[in-house]
This record gives C-alpha cells, structure tokens and sequence, in this order.
C-alpha cells in the first residue's frame, strides 16, 4: 500500500497538475483577455478590472488542465509525454482532482462577482465550454477550434465588464483568436500525432492529414487578416500594425520550424505562439494610449 504523499510532496502534485510549472498555457490564454481588455477600455483598464481578470485567468487555465487530466487519466498512462502526470501516475486521486478544479472555479466565480450580470452569464458560460472540451477532443475532428471559444472567451468578457455589452468587435477579435488557436494548437498536436492515432485521440493534425503544416499556415494567415481588418476598422495606428508585421515574420519563422514535422520544431513553433501573442499586445496597449477612442 502507497504512503500518503507529505504535504511538500502534494503541493509538488497539484503544482503539476494545474500545469503552473508550465504557464505557456496561460500565457496563450492570457493575451487574447489583454487584447480585449485594452480594446475595450480605450486605454489602460481599471486596475481592479486588469487584476481580476489576471487572476482569473490563471484560477480558469489552472481548472482546465485538472480537468483535462481528469478525463485523459486513463490515458495518459499509456503515452511517453504524459505518463508523469500527477493523475496518471496515481500521486493525485480522481476525486481530489475533482475537488481542486471545483475549488479554482469558485474562487474565480467569487471574482466575477465584484463585476456586472452580463460579465457573470458570460463566466457560466467560459466554464462550460472549458469543461467540454476535453470531452470534445474524442468526438470531434477539430478540437482546436472549441479551444480557440474557449482561449477567446475572456475577450467578450472583457468587453461585459468595461461597457455592460458585446459590440461587435469583441466577436470579431475572438473569431480572430479561433483562428490563432487552431494554427498553434495544430502544431502542439503534431508533436502527439502518432500517440493519438493509437489511442483514438481526435485532433486537427489528423484532420489535416498531410496538408497539416498547410493548414497552420493558413489558420495563421486568417488569424493575421482579421487582426488587421480589425485594426482598420478601430483605426489603429502604426505601433499595432508595426507589432503586427513582427508577427508575421515570427509565423514565418514558424514556418521553418514545422515544415519537416519533426517532434521538436513542432514544439518549439507551438512555444513561438507567445511571442506572437506578446508582440501584439504590446502594438495594442502602445496604439491605445496614442489614439484613445473606442468604436463599434
């Protein structure tokens, strides 16, 4: 019989499972909410709104992956890349995964709370897709596309809690997001192709077939296009479409990393998406604080 795990150990566990030794997850998450945020505040957003929403995207991406783990736990066992993991390694039980994303959701209820109604429905609604979607992955051929909803969500949100509604330009910018997600998820599924063929994992690299570095590219060059329309349409000025151009040229490099399939290109390609989500933020916060005027 296992000893209970001591208390250093079991943090160590929850540490892992909530992925908070690997916040690209949350960084990715986290660009797109900032993205939103300063679109819709016509500058720099209240410091109690940006710091609930910093927040609660961590509490929201922690929740995900505990639930993630939750429903791969009798599968990741069989994986290299996985088998670690605090569930599939029996260092965290199934019940007290449960509980740990329980836990995470209602502190970041409580925040939503300090917000409006609209901002609240929206949260529900944030929740249920999350949970959904590794649920999803082992029915429906593009997964990535319902990570993108979900990654995206905290762009409507954004737009709730600043203006009390959802022009749409929030719907734009998260359409936009989709798109983003499908090309750095798509290449994140690259690296696990083979383990997912085996285990009936469904994933936009098996969609896409031999066409899958084509099919990044092209949900790379949609995600760019409609940045850029909706930067002509706000009226933005050189910074954001000057951050734009250094994205596209770190998509390109993505290109070179990706084009022979290898497991480690792939992976690093799918690590570039941070800068390109980063350099974008940058040329909206800057752009912002030069033409502070919001639009519909």
């Amino acid at each position: 019989m296992s000893q209970p795990l001591k208390l250093k150990d079991r943090l160590s566990a929850y540490e892992k499972l909530m992925r908070l030794d690997k916040p690209i997850g949350i960084l990715l998450l986290l660009w797109p909410t900032l993205w939103g945020l300063w679109f819709a505040s016509a500058g720099l957003p209240s410091p109690d709104v940006l710091l609930i929403f910093i927040t609660g995207t961590v509490l929201m991406r922690s929740a995900g992956c505990v639930v993630n783990d939750y429903a791969d736990r009798g599968i990741d066992p069989h994986v290299e890349r996985t088998r670690n993991r605090p569930l599939a390694a029996g260092l965290v039980q199934p019940k007290e995964a449960l509980l740990l994303a329980g836990a995470l959701m209602l502190l970041a209820l409580v925040l939503v709370l300090f917000l409006n109604t609209l901002t609240l429905l929206l949260a529900f609604a944030a929740a249920a897709i999350a949970v959904i979607y590794p649920f999803l992955k082992r029915v429906f051929p593009l997964p990535q596309a319902w990570l993108g909803l979900a990654f995206g969500f905290g762009i409507p949100m954004g737009y709730a809690a600043v203006w009390n509604a959802l022009p749409p330009v929030a719907w734009a910018l998260l359409l936009a997001t989709v798109f983003w997600a499908i090309a750095y998820d798509t290449e994140y599924a690259m690296v696990d192709r083979d383990d997912d063929l085996r285990i009936g994992v469904k994933s936009s690299a098996i969609l896409f077939g031999r066409f899958d570095v084509v099919g990044v590219m092209a949900a790379h060059v949609l995600f760019l296009a409609t940045m850029t329309g909706i930067g002509w349409w706000q009226l933005r000025g050189e910074y954001y479409f000057g951050a734009l151009t250094l994205a596209s040229l770190l998509v390109l490099y993505q290109y070179r990393l990706i084009r022979d399939r290898s497991r480690e290109g792939c992976f690093r390609a799918f690590l570039n998406n941070n800068g390109v989500g980063a350099l974008i933020f940058a040329g909206t916060a800057i752009d912002w604080w030069r033409y502070p005027r919001m639009m519909l």
